[in-house]
C-alpha cells in the first residue's frame, strides 16, 4: 500500500472518533433538507462518513476532514444533483471549524512534501 493510500484511509480509531464526535448526520441535525417521509427512516438511519476533501483529490483520513452523514446528504453533498453542493460544503466547513482548533482546509490534503 503507497503512503498517499495510508494517508488517505479512515482507520478504525478515526471511524470510532468521528462517530463519537458526531452522533449523526449533521445535516439531519440542522433540518436541512430532509428526506422525504416515505425515505425518511431508511436514508437518516444509515450512518456514512463524509469526506471534505475527497479521498480522490488526496483528502487525508483523519476527523478534521470528516464528518458523519445520512445516505440521503451523502448522496446529496456528492452528486450535487439538486445544486446545494456549495450551501452543504459551507455548512461541512463551518462544523469542522467549530470542532478543530486552527483547522485549515489546506492541511486536508496529501503532501510527499
Amino acid at each position: 500500500m503507497s503512503k498517499r493510500s495510508r494517508a488517505c484511509d479512515i482507520s478504525d480509531k478515526v471511524r470510532k472518533e468521528v462517530h463519537a464526535r458526531d452522533g449523526g448526520c449533521i445535516f439531519c441535525r440542522l433540518g436541512y433538507m430532509l428526506p422525504p417521509e416515505d425515505e425518511f427512516t431508511t436514508t437518516r438511519n444509515t450512518l456514512q462518513i463524509m469526506h471534505f476533501i475527497p479521498r480522490s483529490q488526496g483528502g487525508l483520513g483523519i476527523p478534521e476532514n470528516l464528518a458523519l452523514g445520512c445516505i440521503w446528504h451523502h448522496n446529496m453533498l456528492d452528486n450535487g444533483n439538486l445544486g446545494l453542493h456549495d450551501d452543504m460544503m459551507t455548512i461541512f466547513e463551518a462544523y469542522l471549524r467549530a470542532r478543530h482548533e486552527g483547522w485549515d482546509k489546506n492541511k486536508l490534503r496529501y503532501s510527499k512534501w
